[in-house]
């Protein structure tokens, strides 16, 4: 009995905590209407913290990275030979293609078929990503009907225009991406030392680029969709059912958000990298041992740039090549022991080559 009564008074002791730190919600109706003025009140106040203007100088430094990346890369891209797929978004930095089975054809009709090559563009090397131009970054969320009355700018410069850079290219109503694509008309012209110094000064921008726009991201808001690539710079994103328009993905193509990393802006465009100890042309059997790296990286690479070493992991630099290896079995690895009177898989496959011969 005494311990009945114990357990009695513990649990009395718990409900009674428990309601004390529990909540009361009252059964009446919220008012939305009511409240409307007070939200759109506190987001007129939230808007008066931004810009920040600390973050002006870094967002005009990406905006002059982004332009010297692509004048850098249009130069590059002269002197050394792109290739991408005819079907799919594969590319490839040199004057061959690989014969790497990853296409999935026409109309992705098949699944793991050797590439089509055609000769690549700056749009193959540096992927564009665009968005919504806002008028100010607090503004009403754009609405499926009204998605062909603003323009379709890059993330990154929308991105920059909403931290406070100053560009007269924003401000002139229309974006003219021709502005930025001048390369250097005499690049093949240039010398194997004068190559080699743009693709250090396009290997730095595209580094500073980068290390801007994680700055940015961790200051003003942004969103991308989870389902595809599509970016919206702002507080909330936009109701424009865009996602899955052909496949069906979300029902009516509404996108469905998350918070955007720099790879969701800047793509890094992941190609495959040919070393010294592979084949002239990269099979598809060796596709296990062959590296990669973002594809301006590769063409910084191929014109002499050096590269950094946060990337030597992703490259191989040092490691085995398919054909090399093709001629390895467990057996060349397995140390000859046995345990107990267990024959080793060495032994096995000795008796197995004896039998077969």
């Amino acid at each position: 009995m005494a311990v009945r009564r114990k357990l009695g008074e513990s649990l009395n002791f718990n409900c009674k905590m428990m309601s004390s730190f529990s909540r009361y919600y009252s059964s009446k109706k919220v008012d939305l209407k009511k409240m409307r003025p007070m939200i759109l009140k506190r987001i007129q106040d939230r808007a008066k913290d931004y810009p920040v203007h600390r973050m002006i100088p870094v967002a005009e430094e990406v905006l002059n990275s982004r332009r010297i990346l692509i004048q850098g890369v249009s130069t590059l891209l002269k002197a050394v030979p792109v290739v991408a797929c005819k079907f799919c978004p594969e590319v490839y930095i040199g004057d061959k293609g690989h014969l790497i089975q990853t296409c999935p054809g026409f109309k992705r009709r098949g699944r793991n078929r050797v590439h089509e090559w055609i000769t690549g563009s700056l749009k193959d090397v540096l992927v564009p990503v665009e968005a919504f131009h806002l008028k100010h970054m607090f503004q009403d969320v754009i609405k499926h009907n009204q998605r062909f009355d603003y323009d379709r700018v890059p993330a990154v410069v929308e991105l920059c225009w909403q931290a406070g850079a100053n560009d007269e290219n924003l401000y002139s109503g229309t974006w003219n991406p021709e502005s930025d694509c001048a390369a250097f008309e005499e690049a093949e012209s240039l010398s194997p030392a004068e190559l080699t110094l743009v693709a250090n000064g396009t290997l730095r921008t595209w580094e500073v680029l980068r290390n801007g726009v994680k700055k940015l991201l961790m200051v003003y808001p942004a969103k991308v969709c989870k389902d595809c690539s599509e970016v919206h710079v702002g507080p909330s994103g936009h109701k424009a059912r865009l996602c899955g328009l052909f496949k069906y993905e979300r029902w009516q193509g509404t996108h469905f958000w998350r918070k955007p990393s720099v790879d969701d802006l800047v793509p890094p465009n992941i190609v495959w990298r040919k070393r010294r100890q592979d084949p002239p042309v990269l099979l598809n059997e060796g596709k296990g041992y062959y590296g990669h790296a973002p594809a301006v990286v590769e063409l910084c690479s191929q014109a002499g740039a050096v590269v950094p070493t946060k990337y030597h992991c992703m490259m191989k630099m040092d490691g085995l090549t398919g054909n090399v290896n093709q001629g390895f079995t467990p057996s060349a690895i397995l140390p000859d022991r046995t345990i107990q009177g267990t024959p080793s898989k060495r032994s096995c496959l000795n008796a197995v080559d004896t039998v077969g011969s």
